[in-house]
């Protein structure tokens, strides 16, 4: 008889793993796919491993609550964006994320938005499996978890991929019901990304367009999530711990929730707050930050109410070949700070990133000195 160790999963010997996730994606059908056929329980390739679980969980009403940053004004007044920059410091120092309001995008865009990724994912499933693929040098990637046959657990959610910067496709190329409002959206939060990177470089303590002049805002993808309600959400998770693969992700969630933060080991929510949107610091920029503001690992959970949507704004440029290196930066390097990282391209690091999954595991650990 075998015996588990800890932390470890013994599945019954019939369970053949392999086998069943290459049937679901065969299906091109998805978690909407089993729903729409009636499961009343999850597959066993969407369970997550015991120790999945083993931070400890603190409801939003606790004395930690992720910052909420006002941006009314932050371009009219001097001392108005002094004092931003300053709060924008120490929610990535201190966090690594944080929540903005009136940060210039509409809320009627938002809610539309949102509206056009339920669209996508409802729709006839003929329509939707003309995207699907796994092809990633593809424009345009629809499927249910990127890392399905390395990750140890599916998660709950489908997901359609657009690369909307720095080539983006033909807007008819665009699934029809995302295609007005993917490039509506996009041009907005290209703007605020350029903002955004200004007030990040302003914390620091370097000039407003630094981050710009090296090209952290050139590339964007939009990260569309879908997450159906789950019969069992307690044996599953929306999407599985990770830290972003991005210089800066910008999320619209809805208002169900489930976004979670792990801060002094302790996950802690970011509560759905109407009109914000969520933003974190990705693995790349606190390499080139120097460990200065953090890459904080985070997780949604499945719920039983749904269907929840997001949309993931990813400042990346892994979409073509780019030879520049990529490090600490030196003007934030002194004999007593030395660089904690060796530079590295964005394709080395995704290509690490992109081949170790969602794992729960820092994929900057390769880079470090």
């Amino acid at each position: 008889m075998e015996v588990a160790k800890a932390g470890e999963v013994i599945f019954e010997p019939e369970y053949d793993r392999a086998s069943e996730i290459k049937a679901f994606d065969e299906t091109k059908a998805g978690v909407k796919g089993l729903v729409d056929a009636g499961i009343s329980e999850v597959p066993q390739i969407f369970h997550q491993p015991p120790d999945t679980f083993g931070e400890t969980y603190v409801p939003s009403a606790s004395r930690y609550s992720i910052p909420v940053i006002d941006l009314r004004r932050v371009e009219e007044d001097r001392s108005t964006r002094k004092s931003i920059v300053e709060e924008v410091r120490t929610a990535s120092k201190e966090w690594g994320f944080f929540q903005i309001i009136n940060h210039g995008i509409p809320v009627i865009v938002l809610e539309k938005m949102k509206a056009s990724v339920h669209r996508f994912f409802e729709q006839d499933v003929e329509l939707k499996k003309q995207f699907y693929t796994r092809d990633f040098t593809k424009k345009i990637i629809h499927n249910s978890n990127f890392h399905l046959f390395t990750a140890p657990a599916a998660s709950w959610r489908d997901s359609i991929c657009c690369i909307m910067a720095p080539d983006p496709p033909n807007p008819e190329e665009l699934p029809e019901p995302l295609r007005d409002m993917m490039v509506e959206y996009t041009d907005r939060i290209i703007s605020l990304g350029n903002l955004l990177f200004e007030l990040i470089s302003e914390a620091l303590g370097l000039n407003p367009d630094h981050l710009l002049k090296i090209d952290c805002a050139k590339g964007l993808s939009q990260l569309c999530h879908y997450a159906p309600a789950c019969p069992q959400p307690e044996l599953t998770l929306g999407t599985s711990k990770h830290a972003d693969n991005s210089f800066l992700t910008v999320l619209l969630q809805d208002h169900i929730g489930g976004l979670q933060v792990l801060h002094e080991n302790q996950w802690i929510d970011v509560p759905p707050v109407p009109g914000a949107l969520v933003v974190n610091i990705g693995d790349l920029l606190q390499l080139l930050s120097n460990d200065s503001f953090v890459s904080v690992e985070h997780r949604v959970l499945a719920n039983s109410v749904g269907p929840r949507v997001s949309v993931g704004s990813f400042f990346v440029t892994s979409f073509q070949p780019n030879p520049r290196l990529y490090g600490p930066i030196k003007e934030l390097l002194s004999d007593d700070y030395p660089p904690k990282y060796r530079e590295t391209t964005v394709i080395e690091y995704m290509t690490l990133f992109k081949k170790k999954g969602l794992d729960g595991k820092s994929a900057l650990t390769p880079f470090r000195i």
